[in-house]
């Protein structure tokens, strides 16, 4: 039997001198507990990172999550989307080339469920130039998954 999983990468900023989860990150989690409510996954995992050492936008997701409960985990260290996927969206295609890639070298089927936000003229700046990087990041997460498996 499939077991369902939600995945809730992060996106941070800074606030003064504090690192937080950004808005678009909470309405992500509002999105991820919406949906655990109809699904009933057997775990939730928040992957997201700190720059500062403080709390990991992972962990600022799981402190915010107003879900069922269910299992929580935390994956702190993942920095780029290409880590999120690879250890456990703000746009939803980069998101999907990662997740889809990564997830199906594995033999796990992955459905991308796209929270409705409009994306700012920043995001869509920081979207554009991920992009150029984007093979190289799978290319280091298949590795990653590579390292794992030996």
């Amino acid at each position: 039997m499939a077991r369902t999983a939600i995945v809730v990468p992060g996106h941070g900023a800074f606030d003064g001198a504090d690192y937080r989860i950004s808005t678009r990150c909470r309405r992500l989690v509002v999105g991820a507990e919406r949906l655990a409510d109809r699904l009933r996954p057997a775990v939730v995992v928040f992957t997201g990172w700190s720059p500062t050492g403080g709390p990991s936008e992972a962990e600022q997701m799981r402190d915010a999550w107003k879900g069922p409960d269910v299992e929580l985990v935390v994956e702190p260290t993942a920095r780029v989307t290409a880590e999120n996927a690879a250890r456990t969206l703000p746009h939803y295609l980069r998101a999907r080339y990662f997740f889809h890639s990564l997830y199906s070298a594995r033999s796990v089927k992955a459905r991308l469920r796209v929270v409705p936000e409009r994306p700012s003229s920043r995001a869509l700046v920081w979207e554009l130039a991920a992009l150029p990087m984007a093979r190289a990041q799978l290319r280091r997460a298949l590795r990653e998954l590579e390292r794992t498996d030996s």
